[in-house]
């Protein structure tokens, strides 16, 4: 089933979580585990990462350094296709223009037609560690838009090569991301609005949120939105702080503030322990508001982390 089917044809707010693919090396049990934790409170859908290659530089024993380019978590794709199989809920595997070339784009979108998946969530993604510069792949996509256009072009059987005969198209449903806060490499909120606006002109469903922390801000961006006239369904994004260093590292990854009554329990916490549970308190009391105010969906970013999800479910849903 579709998101945008799914929203619209809920009479109240649903709710999603996002998974990170294990490691290379690492199985997929915690995955699984993640999934069954929670799958009594219903989700609706499970977004699944997709992490382009890196350059990694390692040491020689002759002292030369060497660069590698490894891909840490590879596996989207096949555990996307398992989770849909295994437990009928409908997967959100994340496409990325970062490390990928228009062709690569257009096999991964194939095989996941093929295997019945039918929602994507289409990103810009980041650019190669150490580049203060996004750098798109050779025939690879600048930004979300472009790619937001080869998934449309799909639904109308619309291939790469256009030469082919008799083409079968590809009905997907196309998240895209919004930004509360904007986007930290955006001058301004207007010029990060207008971005987003042409990612729905070319045909995005829905938009889900980067994560905030003051509800306000999501509500002062939905407004904006509907101004300029985005009418998709926006979907705000909810990350449980489960450490006490994420009080500096978030604010400094995703150019978003922490509001001072936030700060101020963090800067008390002793341990990473105490830091979850008032990060899980107050993702609880950001849900309850969202809901309360009859948000399309809930998205939880896990990471990895499942107790504090469940806890934020189980008061909220």
């Amino acid at each position: 089933m579709k998101v945008i089917d799914i929203i619209n044809q809920s009479d109240k707010t649903v709710f999603s979580f996002e998974l990170l693919p294990p490691l290379k090396g690492n199985d997929a049990s915690k995955i699984y585990n993640t999934i069954e934790t929670l799958i009594d409170f219903n989700p609706k859908y499970i977004n699944i990462t997709t992490h382009r290659d890196e350059m990694v530089y390692v040491e020689l024993p002759d002292g030369r350094i060497e660069k590698r380019i490894v891909r840490k978590r590879p596996g989207t794709v096949a555990i996307a296709a398992n989770i849909q199989h295994k437990y009928g809920i409908p997967v959100i595997p994340h496409i990325l223009c970062g490390g990928f070339t228009k062709s690569e784009t257009e096999h991964v979108l194939i095989d996941l037609n093929f295997m019945g998946i039918k929602n994507v969530l289409a990103l810009r993604g980041d650019g190669n560690k150490g580049e203060h510069v996004f750098r798109p792949e050779s025939n690879g996509h600048a930004n979300a838009n472009q790619l937001v256009e080869q998934i449309v072009n799909l639904r109308n059987g619309k291939y790469l090569e256009a030469d082919l005969k008799n083409t079968a198209s590809m009905d997907f449903c196309i998240g895209v991301a919004g930004y509360p806060e904007k986007h930290f490499e955006s001058p301004n909120p207007e010029t990060d609005l207008h971005f987003l606006k042409q990612k729905i002109d070319a045909g995005a469903d829905y938009i889900v949120t980067q994560m905030f922390f003051d509800n306000q801000k999501y509500y002062d961006f939905v407004t904006r939105c509907r101004a300029a006239g985005i009418t998709v369904p926006i979907i705000p994004g909810i990350k449980p702080i489960n450490l006490r260093n994420q009080l500096t590292v978030l604010p400094k990854l995703f150019s978003i503030d922490i509001p001072q009554e936030l700060a101020t329990e963090l800067a008390k916490c002793k341990t990473d322990d105490d830091a979850k549970v008032v990060g899980t308190e107050w993702a609880i009391q950001q849900s309850k508001d969202l809901v309360a105010n009859k948000v399309p969906s809930l998205h939880i970013y896990t990471y990895g982390v499942s107790d504090n999800t469940r806890k934020i479910v189980e008061a909220v849903f």
